[in-house]
């Protein structure tokens, strides 16, 4: 603990009225208009303000766009230092989720590089571009543990792996705050949704939660362990609740949990309205109450809906918050700001910052992230060939980018169309005169053509909060197009811009190659052109199962056995999960193709046996495999090991990712993937949060995906 910051802290909080501490646990939205600003500069006068959110709603995401007006926050931080009594400057928050002006993809896709390097290379580039607008904070990374991909908010997180999300939030982090939080081109993280958000029943937004104790430690807290541990500064309470308690009002999940197991050490900012929720919930009687329970569970910012400012001081007089937990509150809240080094430099500099070389990271990210499901020898394209473009997709911009982005810069962002334009010139390429890439001149076109490739999708404004869907399929015309292309007798490759995982029954059988390119940024196009022509050769891997059909859902892959042999995922089905469709995904977890081949060979283990004091002492099983690069092109591998605990006192999963390797492997190269497995890896959480390793042995797996047969064992004595 910095001495120096901490003293700076009790000064301040000594000077305080308790007005002031109150305006300090108060977050406001943005004032747009005339009469608004005015009302805000009062107030932050008055000392009644502490934060201001930069957004006009709870759903920025959904804003068409919504730009930064310096000036006018310039002009509130000057009310704020010198023309309030107390001086403390404003905290200014945005929700930069996957990029600023340089759109990156979308969190679900940037999952799928297995690249954490890169992730948190582009993410201290997004931290660049936003502080340079006067953003102190960001709401990100989200970190929801997501295995419904129905919810429309899947696409802003990890997936359905705990140490995925781990790794992602550690290099998050990380990238967003960079070497020191008072650097003027850092931004002040938030890992959100604490906790459970994306376990929402039927992937229906603010639905109930029901998540074990057992499921928590394993599988929910794991990301946001990894984000302490890196030192995130704040975090996000989310709208659910868990075994009857809303989380905004549980202290046992964000004092206990959050601060005592897990040693967080920033401040709690609820979400936009979730202490209000709390009405909803049924376990408030009023605004006051709202306002009680959440401030004495640990929550110490209030976002947006002023219910702290309205009652904390009655609150206080009544006894039913202690002048302890308000000073509390605000020390934190102080810290960070003084971390920042916004009573240093509550000012922002004008900075330039490199958008061109952001540029060219937002295409590698992108490039990274696609995923190569399918190819009947059809990928890569000969430049030389007619390719018919048709699809709602060839001429679309704005879907590119995603939802969660509201300062992007539109005229960056090229259409597929265009983009095919320069990479093989106008006189290769066939294009319907239907704006809609649809129907009207589609089989003529079509007809000219060597192969057809369809921009195939879901809109941005069909993913995110609020964006949740029953069906996880294309729209009918699109597969009514697919499918008419189908019987032209040409080769038909699908380019899925999409925000989640589609259901791939009706779809996949129609087509002789599948690229996934997700919603990944301002240069999706560019990318996508790219790894079509072989510039570049596909390396991405799912993040998340692609299921057969909506109603598998939820389908993992990390699932725990059985009574019966009844997991279809593994291929375990003596009789069928279900009588009308095989159980097992269309794509699993960690799987994807390339242009070129590699072969395994054994997995190596040294030693293959340790004693659980030796594990405890630090020593460490050695696993190495080697991979030999029998294709035609120079590529990236993304080696992934996984464990099966087989005898536990709990039911373990089937598989666990562990860790991976990705490797680049020239043609005719082989390379080894090198892995340490110890006491952190072999080990679960109990029910109470004890974590555990027992002895027995364990399986392990090191392939292409989860459902390799790569393995070998080891014991644990």
């Amino acid at each position: 603990m910095n001495r120096e910051i901490e003293n700076q802290i009790e000064k301040i909080l000594a000077e305080m009225t308790v007005q002031e501490k109150i305006g300090q646990l108060n977050q406001q939205a943005e004032p747009r208009s005339d009469e608004e600003i005015t009302l805000c500069k009062q107030k932050i006068r008055n000392g009644e303000v502490g934060s201001i959110i930069l957004t006009a709603s709870s759903t920025a995401g959904n804003e068409k766009k919504s730009p930064i007006n310096e000036e006018l926050l310039d002009e509130l931080q000057h009310v704020a230092v010198e023309e309030s009594r107390s001086h403390v400057p404003l905290l200014y928050g945005r929700d930069v989720i996957h990029g600023h002006q340089t759109v990156y993809p979308i969190p679900l896709a940037c999952a799928c590089a297995f690249n954490e390097e890169l992730l948190k290379k582009s993410y201290r580039n997004i931290a660049r571009e936003a502080a340079a607008q006067s953003v102190h904070w960001t709401f990100s990374p989200m970190l929801d543990l997501s295995r419904d991909p129905r919810w429309g908010r899947i696409i802003e997180g990890p997936g359905e792996d705990p140490y995925v999300g781990a790794v992602m939030a550690r290099a998050c982090v990380e990238g967003l705050q960079g070497e020191e939080l008072s650097d003027e081109d850092s931004l002040l993280a938030c890992a959100k949704h604490y906790i459970g958000y994306g376990a929402s029943e039927g992937g229906r937004d603010y639905q109930r939660t029901e998540i074990t104790d057992y499921s928590l430690y394993n599988y929910y807290l794991p990301a946001f362990r990894a984000a302490v541990s890196a030192g995130v500064a704040t975090v996000m309470s989310s709208f659910n609740d868990i075994s009857g308690q809303p989380v905004t009002s549980s202290r046992k999940y964000l004092t206990d949990i959050l601060r005592g197991q897990l040693g967080f050490e920033g401040f709690v900012v609820s979400d936009w309205g979730s202490v209000h929720h709390l009405l909803n919930f049924g376990v408030a009687r009023d605004r006051a109450d709202c306002a009680a329970l959440a401030l004495n569970a640990g929550v110490d910012m209030d976002m947006a809906v002023g219910c702290y400012a309205e009652n904390l001081e009655q609150l206080l007089k009544e006894g039913r918050v202690s002048r302890e937990r308000l000073d509390e509150a605000v020390r934190r809240i102080l810290r960070v700001k003084l971390l920042k080094g916004l009573f240093a430099h509550p000012y922002p500099k004008k900075r330039r910052v490199d958008r061109g070389g952001h540029l060219a990271m937002a295409k590698e990210l992108a490039v990274e992230s696609m995923v190569l499901l399918k190819n009947e020898r059809v990928l890569p394209l000969a430049k030389d060939r007619k390719i018919a473009l048709l699809g709602p997709f060839a001429k679309e911009r704005r879907s590119l980018l995603g939802n969660w982005t509201v300062d992007y810069c539109l005229e960056d962002v090229k259409c597929f169309q265009e983009a095919l334009e320069e990479k093989i010139g106008r006189e290769h390429l066939l294009v319907s005169a239907d704006e809609s890439g649809m129907f009207d001149d589609s089989v003529p076109k079509a007809g000219m053509a060597d192969v057809i490739v369809l921009a195939l999708g879901e809109s941005w404004e069909r993913t995110g909060e609020r964006r949740c869907i029953s069906e996880l399929s294309l729209s009918a015309d699109q597969i009514a197009l697919l499918k008419r292309m189908r019987t032209l007798g040409k080769p038909v490759v699908g380019v899925f811009f999409c925000g989640r995982p589609m259901a791939m029954d009706g779809l996949a059988e129609y087509l002789d190659a599948i690229l996934y390119a997700w919603h990944a940024g301002t240069k999706t196009a560019d990318a996508v052109c790219d790894l079509l022509f072989g510039d570049r050769v596909p390396s991405g891997k799912t993040a998340v199962t692609f299921p057969r059909r909506t109603g598998h859902i939820p389908l993992y892959y990390n699932v725990t056995p059985s009574g019966s042999t009844i997991n279809g995922y593994y291929g375990e089905e003596p009789f069928p999960c279900y009588l009308d469709s095989a159980a097992s995904p269309a794509y699993p977890f960690g799987y994807g193709l390339s242009y070129t081949m590699f072969r395994y060979g054994a997995p190596q283990a040294s030693p293959q046996a340790l004693s659980l004091a030796a594990l405890v002492a630090g020593e460490m099983f050695h696993i190495s495999v080697e991979i030999t690069n029998i294709g035609e092109y120079d590529g990236k591998e993304t080696v992934q090991l996984y464990i099966h605990d087989r005898i536990a006192s709990r039911m373990r999963p089937l598989r666990e990712l562990k860790a991976w390797r990705k490797l680049s492997v020239g043609c005719g190269q082989t390379a080894a993937a090198e892995f340490e497995l110890g006491y952190a890896q072999l080990g679960f959480y109990t029910e109470e949060g004890n974590y555990l390793v027992e002895p027995g042995c364990f399986d392990i797996y090191v392939g292409e995906n989860c459902l390799t047969e790569n393995r070998l064992s080891i014991e644990v004595r």
